[in-house]
C-alpha cells in the first residue's frame, strides 16, 4: 500500500519524539503539533494523487488515515487529563483516574453499534462507512472537530480514530494507578519525614520561572529531571503549592514584555550584594 511507507516514518519519529523527556505534559504538546502536521501531508497527498479504486479508498479510511489521527485524538485528551490531575494524595490520584476511565467508558457505550461492527471485522457497511460523501458527516468530538472536512473525512473514520485512540489512553490510565498503588507505601513513608522550615515568601510565578529556568540550564541530573518532580520538590522544601505550574509557565511564555523578569530580578539583586560587599 503506497501510505505505509509514511505511516512507518511516522511511527518511528513519532517513537523517537516520545523518549526525549519524561514530562508528559511537555511531550503530549509536543506530539500533537508533530501528529497535526503529518495529517496535513497526509490530507495533501490524499488530495493529489486521489484512490484506484473504492477497496483502495475504503482501506485508506478505515486503515491508514486512523493510524495518525488516533495519535493525535490521544495526545489532545492525554494532555487535558493529565494537565487536570491532582497533585494530592495517590489516594484522590487513582479516583480521579478511575474517573477519567469511566468518561471514556460512556464513548464506547455511546457507539456500541459501530463498536461492535468495527471489533468483529465486519465490511457489509465498509462502502457506506468508509466512502467519502456516502452520508451525512458524524458530529465530531472536542478532539477532532478541526479535521472534519469532506475531502478528508468519511461517515466514521473519526469514530475508529477514537476508538484506537481512547484504548491506548485506557491503558495508559491502568498503568498509572497501578504504579500509584504499587508505590503508596513509599509515598506513605515520604508524608512521614520531617517538614522544611522553609518557606517560599515570593509569589508563585517567580518559583515556576526558577524551576523551569534551573531545568532547562542541564544543571541538575544533566537535564535529565522533569518538570513535575522539580516542581514536587520545591513545593516540600518551601511549603508552597504550586497549582497548575504547566499552564503558568505558558502565561510566563506569552508574556508581552520580558520573559524573564525573575531572573532579572535574581541577577539585580546579586549584582547589587557584590557591590555592597565591595564597598
Amino acid at each position: 500500500m503506497k501510505y505505509q511507507k509514511l505511516i512507518a516514518e511516522f511511527e518511528t519519529n513519532l517513537e523517537a519524539l516520545e523518549t526525549c523527556t519524561e514530562d508528559i505534559l511537555y511531550r503530549a504538546e509536543t506530539s500533537i503539533t508533530y501528529t497535526e502536521r503529518w495529517l496535513k501531508t497526509l490530507r495533501k497527498k490524499v488530495l493529489k494523487t486521489g484512490f484506484s479504486s473504492s477497496t483502495e479508498e475504503i482501506f485508506f479510511f478505515k486503515h491508514i488515515k486512523p493510524q495518525i489521527f488516533s495519535k493525535l485524538i490521544y495526545f489532545a485528551k492525554l494532555f487535558q487529563i493529565e494537565s487536570k490531575r491532582p497533585r494530592s494524595s495517590s489516594k484522590f490520584q487513582i479516583k480521579y483516574l478511575n474517573s477519567q476511565i469511566n468518561k471514556l467508558q460512556v464513548f464506547f457505550n455511546d457507539n456500541l453499534e459501530f463498536y461492535h461492527y468495527y471489533r468483529r471485522g465486519a465490511t457489509s457497511l465498509d462502502e457506506e462507512y468508509f466512502i467519502r460523501g456516502k452520508s451525512d458527516l458524524r458530529t465530531a468530538t472536542d478532539f477532532f472537530n478541526f479535521y472534519v472536512d469532506e475531502k478528508f473525512s468519511t461517515c466514521q473514520d473519526g469514530t475508529v480514530a477514537a476508538i484506537m485512540a481512547y484504548d491506548m489512553l485506557i491503558v495508559y490510565l491502568q498503568q498509572e494507578i497501578e504504579k500509584l498503588e504499587n508505590n503508596n507505601d513509599n509515598q506513605n513513608t515520604n508524608l512521614m519525614k520531617q517538614s522544611s522550615r522553609l518557606f517560599w515568601t515570593g509569589n508563585k510565578t517567580e518559583l515556576i520561572e526558577l524551576i523551569y529556568a534551573l531545568q532547562s540550564s542541564g544543571s541538575i541530573n544533566s537535564g535529565t529531571a522533569d518538570i513535575k518532580e522539580l516542581a514536587t520538590l520545591f513545593e516540600q522544601i518551601f511549603n508552597i503549592e504550586l497549582g497548575n505550574y504547566y499552564h503558568t509557565f505558558i502565561e510566563i511564555r506569552a508574556r508581552k514584555g520580558s520573559k524573564t523578569k525573575f531572573m532579572e530580578k535574581l541577577e539585580e539583586a546579586l549584582l547589587k550584594r557584590f557591590e555592597e560587599s565591595d564597598a
